[in-house]
């Protein structure tokens, strides 16, 4: 048999159009402010990854929707008055959880009662602040509910590092305990363990993830990068290990797939990332025994 029949011969023009793309492909990883971005969404879906599946066993998902949008006047005030982002939002979302306990502990109103007041109360509040300062400022509010991962700057790229070493370090030095906690509260409670600082300094991590992936997909989206690596990470993993490191894998994949597509076809990053994420959920959903993988995670936990 001939050999040109086994192995056909690649014309000129065929080899000239797999280098154009190939080139199309690399081109994003050459530009400074895409190696950034890259930076900073990798970061953020590694961070949602791990915080998200214990906010999702702890139940806390509609507190750490509360805590995104509660950040928006802090991002507004501090904005205004020319002090670091982190710091205003971090202080609206401490702020939030306080009030959000005091309305539970100090009325007969439920949690999520407190939650959906303050969640309101402070998005509003968030959202005039900003429509007031841009009238003074070039400020676009889509980059606060949107997010401008293209904008990423050389310090916003060194907070996030340092925010990722602190998260780091609690999950690697309180892990044991945190696990109890969140699966076992009274027992947590009854050997002695410091329930209060734990959950205390968990929602103030969660507070901080909230702000590293605010950079990449905005307030509004924030919500979907902690809980859908989770919730996927839920349906796969046998133990609460598997199921931190799905959840790590499967963001950090999204992240970067998402903004390498929107890059190539000129469409926003935040939404891209967050529909990749929702697909492969909704694609597994209904191919897993859903109650059988969550109940297994709680026998084996």
């Amino acid at each position: 048999m001939p050999i040109d029949f086994v192995f056909p011969k690649l014309s000129w023009n065929s080899l000239f159009l797999f280098s154009d793309i190939f080139s199309s492909f690399l081109l994003p990883f050459q530009l400074h402010f895409m190696q950034r971005a890259f930076v900073i969404g990798l970061i953020a879906a590694l961070l949602a990854g791990i915080v998200g599946s214990f906010l999702m066993l702890q139940r806390l998902t509609l507190l750490s929707d509360a805590i995104s949008h509660s950040v928006l006047p802090g991002l507004a005030i501090a904005f205004s008055f020319g002090i670091p982002l982190i710091f205003g939002a971090l202080l609206a979302s401490i702020i939030s959880v306080i009030i959000i306990n005091w309305i539970r502990t100090e009325s007969r109103l439920k949690e999520d009662t407190a939650i959906g007041i303050v969640f309101a109360s402070f998005f509003g509040l968030g959202i005039l602040l900003i429509s007031v300062i841009q009238k003074d400022n070039k400020v676009d509010l889509n980059h606060f509910l949107f997010g401008n991962i293209l904008g990423i700057t050389s310090e916003d790229l060194q907070n996030t590092s340092i925010i990722l070493a602190i998260i780091l370090l609690f999950f690697i030095s309180c892990y044991r305990q945190l696990k109890c906690y969140t699966f076992d509260p009274i027992m947590a409670q009854t050997i002695g363990l410091p329930i209060n600082f734990l959950q205390s300094t968990f929602l103030i991590l969660v507070a901080l993830t909230i702000i590293v992936s605010m950079k990449a997909i905005g307030v509004i989206l924030v919500l979907a990068l902690l809980v859908t690596p989770g919730a996927t990470g839920l349906l796969l993993g046998k133990s609460l290990e598997y199921v931190i490191l799905i959840s790590s894998i499967i963001g950090v994949s999204c992240s970067f797939s998402g903004m390498l597509l929107s890059y190539l076809f000129n469409i926003p990053p935040g939404p891209t990332i967050v529909l990749i994420t929702s697909l492969i959920f909704f694609a597994l959903f209904l191919i897993i025994n859903k109650k059988e993988s969550i109940s297994d995670i709680n026998k084996l936990n």
